[in-house]
């Protein structure tokens, strides 16, 4: 049984800094890629920043330049610091995991947590 556990969320103004850490618990053989999402109110969730197992990445454009995805593999967990934060970063940030194999089921599978709330005050 895998489970992601997200943390590093809460109230920050506008202009802030906030790092988001995800762990992946379990006896996880490998992950493929690890990504953070995010989902605003009434709106539909959205990557924001994707991190392969070879640490080639992608953000989305409105979080270039801004924000920095990175991963530790020994410690399957992953991370978002995110500076100069905008009251447009506001949502619920989700943690996936995907590709996760692990020794009791070799098929590989993917994973989300269960979302960290990120509010950015103007």
């Amino acid at each position: 049984q895998v489970q992601l556990v997200e943390s590093g969320g809460g109230l920050v103004q506008a202009g802030g800094s906030l790092r988001l850490t995800c762990a992946a618990s379990g006896i996880i053989f490998s992950i493929d890629d690890m990504g953070w999402y995010r989902q605003a109110p009434g709106k539909q969730r959205d990557l924001v920043a994707l991190i392969t197992s070879g640490n080639s990445t992608n953000y989305a454009d409105s979080v270039k330049g801004r924000f920095t995805i990175s991963r530790n593999n020994a410690k399957n967990t992953v991370y978002l610091q995110m500076h100069s934060l905008k009251p447009e970063d506001t949502g619920v940030y989700y943690c996936a995991a995907f590709g996760v194999r692990t020794i009791a089921t070799w098929a590989k599978r993917d994973y989300w947590g269960q979302g960290t709330q990120v509010t950015v005050s103007s």
